[in-house]
C-alpha cells in the first residue's frame, strides 16, 4: 500500500483576535497576559492595546506562521468607571432606567404607528421626570426654606443663616416674592448643571461615526434590510440627543419659572389692581405656551436610525432654552415686585404639582401598557419577560426612583426645619406636600409586599440546590463523591438561575408600586392631610398603625437618598466603589439616549464606532482573519461592532462570545433589537460564531440558535464548572468555580478559537511594509516631527477610518473614535 500523501498545508495568513472585556472593566496586562503592553490606538478613555513584543507584529509575518493571532485588547471600562466625578451619575438613575425603558418594547412587524406611539410615550414619561426632579428642587428651596421657615419667626429665629430672609426682621428681601426669586437660583442652577453635563457628555460620545455598515465590500450598496443595530444612525443619536436637552431644560426652568409666578399672581388676583393681576395671567399664559412648545418638541420626531443624520434642529436647540431663560428672568422681577402687605402663610400649592405629576406618570404607564400589549399579540414568543411588559414595568420603577429620591430630599429638609417632629405633625408645622408624605408611608407596604417573592425564591432556590446535587455527581462521573463539594457547586447553579426569576420580581414591585401610588394619591386628595392626621379619631390600630406609617416612610424615604448621596460621596472618593457603580453603568448605559437627555451617557456610541472601525480597517488592509472576542457585556459590544460592518466585512470575521447575556439579558428584556430574528439573522451574515457558557454563571448563557445553512449550533454545550471535581494528580488543590469569570482558563476556549480561525477563509501573506513608502491614502501623517507617526504601521489602522468608501464625509470624528 503506497504511503498517503501529506496534505498540503494552506497559507492561512495574517490573523488578529480583538479580546474586548466585559462588566467592571480590567487591565490590558491581564487581558493580554503580558505585564508589557503598548497602546497602538485610541486614548485615555477608550483604546486598543498590544503586547510590546507584538507591537509591529504585521512587519514579523515569519513568527505567526502557524496561523496564530495576535492578541489586541480593547479596553472601555473608563467610558463608564473612570474619573471619581462620574460616579456622581449614580443621582441621574430614574433618568437611565427610564431611557430603558424605550428599548424594551416588543418586536413590531407593520405596525410603524404603535411604535410611535410607544417612542412618544415614553418620552413624555421621561420628560415628566425632569419636572419632578426640578419641583422637588424648588419644594425644598422656595416652599420649605424661602416661604415657610423664612417667614415663621421661630424657624428663622433658630437658623441665622436665614436673617436676612426673615419676614420678622423686614429686611428689603423680607418680602415673599423676593424671597422666592432669589431662592430660585438654587433650581436654576440645578437645571443649568444638567444641561451642561448633557452638552459635554454629547460631544464626547454621541458624535462618533461608525462605518458605513450599507455598502458591501467592493464599495457596491447593500441594499438588504438590516436589524436595528446594523443602520447606519443607530449608534448616532446626535440631533435627537440636542433635541431633547434643549426640551427638557426649557421645561426645566419653565417649572421654576411657574412656581416664582404662580404665588405672585394668586397674590395680585386677591389684593392688587387689575394691571398688575393682568400681568401675572400674561406671564401664566406665556408659561403655559412654552410648555405646549416643549410638549410638541418632545413628541413631534423620535430616532432617525436608517441613515447618519447630521442636521440639528437650530430653532428648539438654539431659541428653546433661551425663551424660557428669558421667561424665568421676566417671573423674578415680578415677583420681585414690591407687595408690602404680602405674608407667607402655610404652604405653597405643592399638593397641586405633585398630584398633576404623579397622575399624568401613572396614565402614561397605563398607556404604554396598553401599546406594549398590542404589539405583543403581533408576534409573541415565550422569552419575552413579562409578555411583553417589561417596559412599562421598567417605567414604573422609573417613576417609583424618582418618586423616593424627589421625596426624600423634601422629606429630610423638612425634618431638619421642623425639629423633632414628623414633618407635617407639629405645632407650627413644616412640611412637604401632603401627597409626598402619603408617598412616603406606603414604601413600608411596598417591603412588606416584597417580602414575598424573596421569600418564595429564596424556598425555590434551596430545593433546586437539593434536586441538583445528584446531578452534579454524575457530571463527574469516575469521582469520588464529596458532600461539601456537590452541595458547594450545586448552590452556586441554583442561585445563578435566580437571574431568570428578575422579571417577576420586577412585575411585583411595579405592579405593587402602581397600585400604592394610586391609594396614595386617592388619600392625599380625599383627606387633605398627612397619613398621621387623616385617620384621628378612627380606631386606635389603624390610627397608630397610619402614624407609624408615617413616621416609617419619611425615614425610609430619606434613608435612600442619603444612601445615593453618600454612595456616590464614598465612590467619589474610592476607586473600588467607583468600579462598583461603573458596573452599573456598563449594564444600563448601552442604550443610546433615546427618551432621557440627562441620563448617563451612552458609551456604546464610543464602543461600537470603536471596534466597527478598528475591525473594518484591519481587514481591509490587510485582508486576514479576524475574531472578535467578547466576554459578558463586551460581547454585546461585538455583536453590536459586527452588525455596523460593511457587508463583505462581516463575511470575514468571526464572533466568539463566553459568559454573553445577548439571549439571556438582552434578548429577554430588549426583543425587538436582541430577539431570535435578530440573533438568527446575525448568525447567518457573520462567518462563523462559537459561544461558550457555564450553568454557575448568573449572567451569561446559551443563545439558542441551532445549526442553519450549513453553519453548525452556536452555543458548545455547558463547560463543566470546576474543572475538575476534586484532587488530581494534575490539579493537587481544588479548582475553583469560576461562575462568571476566567473563561479563558478552560482548555476549550483555546480550541474553540482555534476552529474558528480555520473556518475563516485563509489570506495571503503581506510583506512587511516598507516604512520609507509614503502613507496610504487617509493615513494620519504626524507633522510634530517631520515624520510619520511611528504607530502607522500597528495593525494598518491609524488614520484609516476616513479611507472607508463612501466615508468621506467623516474624517472629522473618525479620528475621535480611532484614536
Amino acid at each position: 500500500m503506497p504511503p498517503a500523501t501529506p496534505e498540503p498545508t494552506r497559507p492561512v495568513g495574517a490573523a488578529l483576535e480583538l479580546l474586548v472585556h466585559g462588566v467592571g472593566g480590567t487591565t490590558p496586562e491581564l487581558m493580554l497576559d503580558d505585564p508589557r503592553t503598548v497602546r497602538i490606538t485610541g486614548d485615555k478613555t477608550a483604546a486598543i492595546y498590544r503586547r510590546t513584543v507584538d507591537q509591529h507584529a504585521e512587519e514579523e509575518p515569519e513568527r505567526f506562521a502557524d496561523g496564530r493571532p495576535v492578541p489586541e485588547a480593547y479596553c472601555w471600562c473608563n467610558l463608564t468607571s473612570g474619573n471619581g466625578s462620574r460616579a456622581l451619575w449614580l443621582l441621574l438613575l430614574p433618568f437611565m432606567v427610564a431611557n430603558l425603558a424605550h428599548w424594551m418594547r416588543p418586536p413590531a412587524e407593520r405596525q410603524a404607528a404603535s411604535v410611535r406611539l410607544y417612542g412618544v410615550l415614553v418620552r413624555l414619561l421621561a420628560l415628566t421626570l425632569t419636572v419632578l426632579l426640578t419641583a422637588a428642587a424648588c419644594e425644598v428651596a422656595l416652599d420649605l426654606t424661602a416661604w415657610q421657615c423664612a417667614g415663621s419667626a421661630r424657624c428663622a429665629q433658630e437658623r441665622s443663616w436665614l436673617g436676612f430672609l426673615s419676614a420678622a426682621q423686614g429686611g428689603w428681601w423680607s418680602q415673599p416674592g423676593r424671597r422666592l426669586a432669589l431662592a430660585a437660583l438654587v433650581p436654576a442652577a440645578l437645571v443649568g448643571l444638567l444641561w451642561y453635563l448633557s452638552h459635554r457628555t454629547w460631544s464626547a460620545y454621541e458624535a462618533q461615526r461608525p462605518p458605513r455598515g450599507d455598502v458591501d465590500g467592493d464599495g457596491t450598496p447593500d441594499r438588504r434590510p438590516r436589524p436595528a443595530l446594523g443602520r447606519p444612525g443607530f449608534w448616532y443619536g446626535r440631533r435627537l440627543v440636542a433635541r431633547l436637552r434643549a426640551a427638557h431644560t426649557a421645561a426645566g426652568f419653565l417649572t421654576v419659572a411657574a412656581a416664582v409666578v404662580g404665588a405672585a399672581a394668586r397674590h395680585d388676583r386677591s389684593a392688587a389692581g387689575p394691571a398688575r393681576a393682568a400681568l401675572g395671567w400674561a406671564l401664566e399664559a406665556a408659561l403655559f405656551l412654552g410648555a405646549v412648545a416643549v410638549t410638541w418638541v418632545v413628541c413631534r420626531r423620535g430616532r432617525s436610525e436608517k441613515r447618519l443624520d447630521n442636521r440639528l434642529d437650530r430653532a428648539a436647540v438654539n431659541w428653546l432654552p433661551g425663551a424660557s431663560i428669558a421667561l424665568l428672568v421676566l417671573a423674578a422681577l415680578y415677583a420681585g415686585w414690591s407687595r408690602p402687605g404680602w405674608r407667607s402663610t402655610g404652604t405653597l400649592p405643592g399638593d397641586t404639582t405633585f398630584s398633576v405629576i404623579t397622575l399624568a406618570q401613572g396614565v402614561l404607564v397605563l398607556s404604554l401598557a396598553v401599546v406594549s400589549m398590542r404589539l405583543y399579540r403581533r408576534a409573541p414568543h415565550t422569552r419575552t419577560v413579562l409578555w411583553g411588559l417589561g417596559g412599562p414595568a421598567v417605567a414604573m420603577l422609573a417613576c417609583a426612583l424618582g418618586g423616593v429620591m424627589s421625596g426624600g430630599v423634601a422629606q429630610r429638609v423638612a425634618d431638619w426645619l421642623d425639629g423633632p417632629a414628623t414633618p407635617g405633625t407639629g405645632e407650627d408645622p413644616i412640611g412637604p406636600p401632603v401627597l409626598l408624605s402619603w408617598q412616603a408611608s406606603v414604601i413600608p407596604v411596598l417591603l412588606v409586599l416584597l417580602l414575598v417573592p424573596v421569600a418564595v425564591l429564596a424556598v425555590r432556590t434551596a430545593l433546586t440546590a437539593r434536586r441538583l446535587a445528584p446531578v452534579v455527581e454524575a457530571e463527574y462521573e469516575g469521582e469520588r463523591p464529596d458532600v461539601v463539594r456537590t452541595r458547594r457547586i450545586a448552590g452556586t447553579r441554583a442561585r445563578a438561575a435566580l437571574t431568570d426569576a428578575a422579571p417577576v420580581v420586577v412585575g411585583v414591585v411595579s405592579g405593587a408600586t402602581l397600585l400604592l401610588g394610586a391609594g396614595a394619591l386617592a388619600g392625599a386628595w380625599l383627606s387633605g392631610t398627612v397619613p398621621g392626621k387623616a385617620f384621628t379619631g378612627g380606631h386606635p390600630f389603624v390610627e397608630s398603625t397610619a402614624e407609624a406609617a408615617q413616621a416609617l416612610g419619611s425615614w425610609l424615604i430619606g434613608f435612600g437618598f442619603i444612601l445615593f448621596v453618600t454612595w456616590g460621596r464614598r465612590a467619589y472618593k474610592d476607586a473600588s466603589a467607583r468600579r462598583t457603580i461603573g458596573i452599573l453603568w456598563d449594564v444600563g448605559t448601552f442604550w443610546p439616549r433615546a427618551a432621557h437627555p440627562f441620563a448617563p451617557p451612552c458609551y456604546a456610541e464610543r464602543a461600537v464606532p470603536d471596534l466597527a472601525w478598528r475591525m473594518a480597517s484591519w481587514t481591509r488592509r490587510t485582508g486576514g482573519r479576524l475574531v472578535i472576542s467578547g466576554h459578558s457585556q463586551g460581547s454585546v459590544l461585538a455583536a453590536a461592532a459586527v452588525w455596523q460592518l460593511p457587508a463583505g466585512t462581516r463575511r470575514r470575521v468571526a464572533l466568539l462570545t463566553y459568559g454573553s447575556p445577548l439571549e439571556r439579558l438582552y434578548g429577554r428584556w430588549f426583543p425587538a433589537y436582541f430577539g431570535p430574528g435578530p440573533l438568527g439573522e446575525l448568525h447567518r451574515e457573520v462567518h462563523c460564531w462559537r459561544n461558550l457558557w457555564r450553568r454557575t454563571d448568573p449572567i451569561g448563557g446559551p443563545v439558542k440558535l441551532p445549526a442553519e445553512g450549513g453553519k453548525p449550533e452556536v452555543d458548545h454545550r455547558a463547560l463543566r464548572d470546576p474543572v475538575v471535581y476534586g484532587r488530581t494528580g494534575e490539579h493537587p488543590l481544588p479548582e475553583p468555580i469560576l461562575g462568571h469569570g476566567d473563561y479563558q482558563a478552560d482548555p476549550v476556549f483555546a480550541k474553540e478559537r482555534a476552529v474558528l480561525l480555520d473556518r475563516l477563509p485563509p489570506a495571503l501573506p503581506l510583506p512587511a511594509p516598507d516604512r520609507a513608502a509614503p502613507p496610504l491614502p487617509g493615513q494620519r501623517h504626524d507633522s510634530r516631527n517631520g515624520d510619520d507617526d511611528p504607530r502607522e504601521g500597528v495593525g494598518g489602522f491609524r488614520g484609516q477610518s476616513a479611507g472607508e468608501p463612501g466615508e468621506g464625509d467623516a474624517q472629522g470624528s473618525s479620528g475621535r473614535s480611532s484614536g
